[in-house]
């Protein structure tokens, strides 16, 4: 019985140091090892990248954000503010047919098929109202000018880039509210879109905070 006993404690004690040493090396001494590189190699990626803006940060290059007028009383869902770049929709939860308020904690697909009843009178609704938005006195957006990502959200709803063909049916509408021309705001947008990766993988996107902070500079001017 005290062999047993002796035998046992052993092992128990075994246990626990490799446990302790464990701890220390992949719960301690690996992370701040991979921290360290990482913020040597490349800080902006490691902290998130921080888009700022006169030394204040204004957000992600990696995650989508809204530009809406304040919500009102009485209203679920805030109206876009017409004089910015919008994104595509994003994904949440509640009633809302379109919702867009681009919380992280929300992040996810609808998960709907593609007859769904539902999905398919939301889509018509976005569509419509992008439609309606983007149309100006002197032009009108037709509505197979209207791309895919206009009227859907991406995989996690919080996609920060949307087509060059978005940001392009919204040009007109730019140029109004913020009384620029649109040449100059199609030269915005074609300063700002990002070709494919390494020339081949994926497609040609705009980031849209990127946009919009560059449009902030021309209204500026």
């Amino acid at each position: 019985m005290n062999n047993s006993a002796a035998n046992t404690g052993r092992v128990l004690w075994a246990g626990l140091r490799a446990l302790l040493v464990l701890t220390v090396v992949c719960g301690v001494l690996y992370p701040l090892a991979v921290t360290g590189i990482a913020q040597l190699v490349f800080p902006g990626k490691a902290n998130g990248s921080e888009v700022k803006v006169d030394g204040k940060v204004v957000g992600s290059e990696l995650i989508g954000q809204t530009y809406n007028l304040p919500l009102k009383e009485g209203e679920e869902t805030a109206a876009p503010d017409l004089r910015w770049f919008q994104p595509r929709p994003s994904n949440g939860l509640g009633t809302n047919s379109v919702n867009t308020q681009y919380s992280i904690i929300l992040s996810g697909a609808t998960n709907r098929s593609g007859d769904n009843e539902d999905l398919i009178q939301w889509v018509k609704d976005a569509k419509a109202a992008v439609i309606k938005d983007n149309s100006t006195a002197d032009h009108k957006v037709k509505p197979s000018d209207v791309p895919a990502e206009a009227v859907t959200s991406s995989g996690s709803g919080l996609d920060p880039h949307i087509s060059p063909q978005y940001a392009k049916l919204q040009v007109h509408r730019i140029a109004e509210k913020n009384k620029l021309t649109v040449a100059q705001v199609d030269k915005l947008v074609a300063d700002h879109t990002d070709g494919r990766i390494l020339g081949f993988i994926g497609e040609p996107r705009v980031n849209v905070l990127q946009l919009n902070i560059a449009l902030k500079e021309l209204t500026k001017g």
